[in-house]
């Protein structure tokens, strides 16, 4: 099939009765779904023409995903911004983009970032849409009776990614609004008609789990089919600490971004020599390639890329070329063909001619009892040079010095990584998705 919305079609015809997706205290059949798409796109068809870029707000709801899949049955393109963004803010984008008429092949437009000042806006094909959906479906293992469980905010790859598999087998999805409510969370995923459940979180959510709810967690266990986190790494002693109490739960380490679509992941969960292994993407899907270039980065292929950045011909030359998306991750292929990430280039951190990376002393911190989140970051001397900081949130139960600290991160680091300077923090600053917003902490 074409589209997502070809899958959706044949889920109303096949699955007629089958609860599509549950969200608050609404649930939709298949049949009912179809119908609403439907209506919403002989209303959005007087309104818009093929190929026109729509802004909207994506609320955590049924009603979104309705409008989301009418704008592409009129061939018209969905640009989804956070529900929350500022009037004025939307404004300047539905400005930007108001003289823009996209290829007949592009569904969406997606920020990679916020959606403030001049962003990138990744234009998405139909075929990337499916070609990332089946990925999913033969990677993860989706089935029809699964229940999906969505917490992040659907105008971006890593949740909206999800619900293409969802629709392809026919399976259920569930909206959540975050993870503020964590008994709404796991009320979710005890939903009784459903022997087998799934979620997508980003490392930073896993922590919060960990922390908060490790036991209401690990009462999932008989049921939790898979785990699948991305967007940014994952601290090795979360991998091990969420593999303890999920031990017949598959855990996926993705690797996936706006421009490349969801390219590989990796089961950590499975005994052997990548089990719990921090920087472990796995093996290329089944749309998808890599290979690593003679500089040491990234580079991808396949029906998952992105068609280009909107209205932006030369910014798009600077990352795609020959079919090929040429990425600013360092990494290497392993023996097995596995791709195992080892930083950007904008975030390592040159001390005293050591280049380090800053993921591994942040792996190193978490691992101490004490920390609830850091970030590692350089602080930049006109006399020293570039010197090591951490800033560090304290979890309110314990208590430590930060030579204590710096003792245990010289167990596991050599001298040269480990920070010379420690500032204890209320919060770390991270992006919408769950990253680590490095770039403000450079500012």
């Amino acid at each position: 099939m074409n589209s997502i919305e070809e899958y959706l079609r044949r889920d109303a015809e096949l699955y007629p009765d089958k609860v599509a997706i549950i969200c608050n205290d609404e649930q939709v059949t298949y049949r009912a779904l179809w119908q609403r798409v439907e209506r919403r796109a002989t209303e959005l068809a007087g309104r818009y023409r093929p190929g026109q870029v729509v802004v909207m707000r994506a609320a955590q709801s049924i009603d979104f995903l309705v409008s989301y899949f009418a704008l592409h049955l009129i061939h018209a393109v969905a640009l989804p911004l956070e529900q929350d963004i500022p009037q004025s803010a939307m404004d300047q984008v539905v400005e930007r983009y108001s003289r823009f008429t996209a290829p007949d092949e592009v569904a969406d437009i997606l920020f990679t970032t916020g959606t403030t000042g001049r962003s990138k806006g990744v234009m998405v094909s139909h075929r990337t849409i499916v070609a990332d959906g089946d990925n999913l479906v033969n990677a993860l293992g989706v089935t029809r009776d699964l229940l999906f469980v969505i917490c992040g905010p659907i105008n971006h790859i890593g949740s909206l990614s999800k619900v293409y598999p969802v629709i392809m087998m026919g399976a259920t999805l569930h909206i959540l609004e975050g993870l503020k409510d964590l008994g709404a969370f796991f009320e979710a995923l005890s939903n009784p008609h459903f022997a087998r459940v799934a979620t997508f979180l980003v490392p930073a959510s896993i922590r919060i789990l960990l922390q908060l709810a490790s036991k209401q967690l690990a009462a999932m266990a008989p049921r939790m089919d898979f785990i699948e986190t991305g967007a940014a790494p994952m601290p090795h002693s979360d991998m091990e600490a969420l593999c303890r109490l999920l031990p017949s739960t598959r855990l996926y380490n993705t690797y996936a971004s706006t421009e490349t679509g969801i390219i590989a992941t990796h089961d950590y969960s499975q005994p052997g020599d990548g089990y719990c292994r921090e920087g472990c993407l796995g093996t290329a899907m089944c749309h998808s390639r890599f290979f690593i270039t003679d500089e040491g980065h990234v580079a991808c292929q396949g029906d998952t890329l992105m068609s280009g950045y909107a209205d932006d011909e030369e910014l798009t030359a600077t990352v795609m070329r020959d079919d090929t998306v040429f990425t600013a991750d360092n990494g290497r292929i392993d023996d097995k063909g596995r791709l195992w990430l080892m930083g950007r280039d904008d975030d390592v951190i040159n001390v005293g001619g050591y280049k380090v990376a800053p993921t591994e002393v942040e792996d190193a911190a978490l691992a101490f009892h004490g920390v609830e989140d850091c970030i590692c970051i350089c602080d930049p001397s006109p006399l020293l040079g570039n010197r090591l900081k951490l800033l560090v949130v304290k979890r309110p139960d314990v208590d430590f010095t930060t030579r204590e600290l710096a003792r245990h991160i010289a167990t596991r680091l050599e001298s040269y990584k480990v920070p010379q300077l420690y500032e204890l923090v209320d919060t770390i600053r991270r992006t919408f998705n769950g990253k680590l917003d490095r770039k403000s902490y450079r500012k």
